[in-house]
């Protein structure tokens, strides 16, 4: 049997991935036995089966893995990510809470966010959306505003160096914005596509692009919802950074912060300093996790 090589997964589709080794050559790879904890942006150890083929045997430690759950399974989107690009738009109408909810998964994990406001050139729908954005901003949440059919250019030096992930609901403009940086990115998905034999449905799998030797961009399919019932509370608690200097204040250690005494974030909120829809998502988060 050869020596086992290490790649790069470019593209995942159910089980069927596609792996690119360090010469550029790409293997159509399966896992072993039926459960895959594969996502795209891993190292893995593949063995070669035949002509262009072969089987993942193992998945090399990952840095991070951005991940949504609920009470029932896990969806794995990317590994080894650096930034978490969070696509909005000025129209459609995106979700706060959708929004709020990926900037904490990417928290969890260490991976630094960056939100992008698209069709920013819809100078009447600019201010609506920067509003529904300003908690966030003031929370010192980064965004950039840009239209990806004319200034996606603009982007370019927030990937510089970086394996980002491009995340966003249907609609907001990702893969506008994909093609834009990438030129080839179309004629690049429908290889992969045939290879992996999902046909049409070219949105429905992750997708690693290089933008060069250092600079990398995951596409993902567009999200509807974010289950984050894989953390618990305390994971919460950091990841909101305005508890910060409340944390561990509260008069019962194992305050849930919610109608217990002496609750410093209740205090906080109470005075202004804590926005009172951030506590109640915070609230909602745990109900969640404790269900879970």
């Amino acid at each position: 049997m050869s020596a086992p090589l290490i790649g790069l997964v470019i593209a995942a589709h159910g089980r069927q991935y596609r792996v690119e080794l360090p010469d550029g050559e790409t293997l159509l790879c399966y896992t072993r036995g039926k459960k895959s904890e594969v996502v795209c942006g891993d190292q893995v150890q593949v063995q070669g089966t035949g002509e262009g083929q072969g089987v993942i045997d193992q998945v090399e430690p990952r840095h991070s893995l951005l991940y949504r759950s609920n009470e029932i399974r896990q969806k794995l989107i990317a590994a080894n990510v650096d930034q978490l690009i969070l696509v909005v738009a000025t129209e459609p109408a995106f979700s706060e809470l959708l929004v709020s909810r990926c900037l904490i998964a990417a928290d969890s994990q260490g991976i630094s966010p960056l939100i992008v406001l698209n069709k920013s050139d819809l100078e009447e729908r600019l201010g609506p959306a920067r509003q529904r954005l300003a908690t966030l901003t003031q929370l010192g949440y980064p965004v950039l505003e840009l239209s990806a059919r004319q200034g996606a250019a603009s982007l370019r030096p927030h990937l510089q160096g970086k394996t980002s992930v491009l995340v966003g609901q249907s609609g907001m403009g990702k893969s506008t914005l994909i093609n834009a940086l990438i030129p080839e990115a179309r004629a690049a998905t429908r290889e992969i596509s045939a290879a992996l034999d999902s046909g049409k449905h070219t949105t429905t799998h992750a997708t690693l692009y290089h933008l060069d030797r250092d600079s990398h961009i995951i596409d993902s399919p567009g999200l509807q919802e974010f289950g984050l019932g894989h953390l618990d509370q305390g994971d919460l608690e950091q990841a909101f950074p305005e508890f910060a200097p409340y944390l561990g204040q509260c008069r019962f250690r194992n305050c849930q912060h919610q109608q217990e005494p002496g609750c410093a974030l209740q205090a906080a909120a109470t005075a202004g300093h804590i926005h009172p829809e951030r506590l109640q998502l915070f609230t909602t988060l745990s109900r969640e996790t404790r269900r879970g």
